[in-house]
């Protein structure tokens, strides 16, 4: 966290009823907040304020938010990005995911389901420095906070989500990760659709592991996935 006396939320909604609301239940918890109208203002005062938080809605005139995120992520990595989405396709959630996000709610929502999910962001937000930040699996050299894969002298950015996934199986090295508990953490819904997403990612994560032929991802079927270096 950064050296402040209050955790400052950026909320970037173009609704200026629902903003004002939110505005309210952040600073009535005791949350400092900045906000914007559309995009390109919230882009602007992202940079410019580097808050703890931000809350975002996905359309919004000028720049939505898929394309505000995407350009903070060039930058920006950490910061914890909360989507408020009136779509429920799970397309556009997962597009929200690659674009950066750390986690999304639907519109409408209670007040209460919004600071809970705030301040399991800023609870994350602040763990990501520890030690096992950095892992080294086999001759790759993984950085789960710049989400950066390395191997000689090749680096791969990764996504979001192949990132996360790959920072959840080098913290249970050698152990079995349920596929009901991956599914439920990054997308917040076991549905058959995202478990092919998941193992959509799975296949891509093999596939830039493959330098190293030690390095696996087993499949225990019907269970879960387990990282090892054989």
């Amino acid at each position: 966290m950064k050296n402040r006396e209050k955790p400052v939320v950026l909320l970037v909604e173009d609704e200026k009823t629902l903003s004002s609301i939110i505005v309210d239940t952040l600073e009535d918890e005791g949350f400092s907040t900045l906000k914007a109208f559309d995009g390109s203002e919230g882009l602007r005062l992202f940079f410019n304020n580097r808050p703890e938080i931000l809350i975002a809605d996905v359309m919004m005139p000028k720049m939505d938010g898929f394309e505000m995120v995407d350009k903070i992520r060039k930058k920006d990595k950490i910061t914890p990005v909360l989507f408020l989405t009136a779509r429920s396709s799970i397309e556009d959630l997962v597009s929200g995911f690659e674009r950066g996000a750390n986690d999304y709610l639907r519109k409408p929502f209670k007040m209460q389901e919004l600071i809970m999910r705030v301040k399991a962001l800023l609870n994350r937000a602040i763990v990501i420095k520890e030690p096992d930040a950095v892992f080294n699996i086999g001759n790759y050299t993984f950085d789960s906070v710049s989400q950066i894969l390395t191997w000689g002298n090749e680096t791969k950015d990764l996504s979001h989500l192949e990132n996360e996934i790959l920072k959840c199986l080098c913290r249970n090295f050698n152990y079995i990760v349920d596929i009901q508990s991956i599914l439920l953490d990054f997308w917040n819904d076991d549905s058959p659709y995202n478990q092919n997403s998941l193992h959509g990612y799975i296949h891509k994560l093999r596939k830039l592991l493959i330098n190293d032929e030690r390095v696996k991802i087993i499949n225990e079927r019907g269970i879960g996935y387990k990282l090892v270096c054989l």
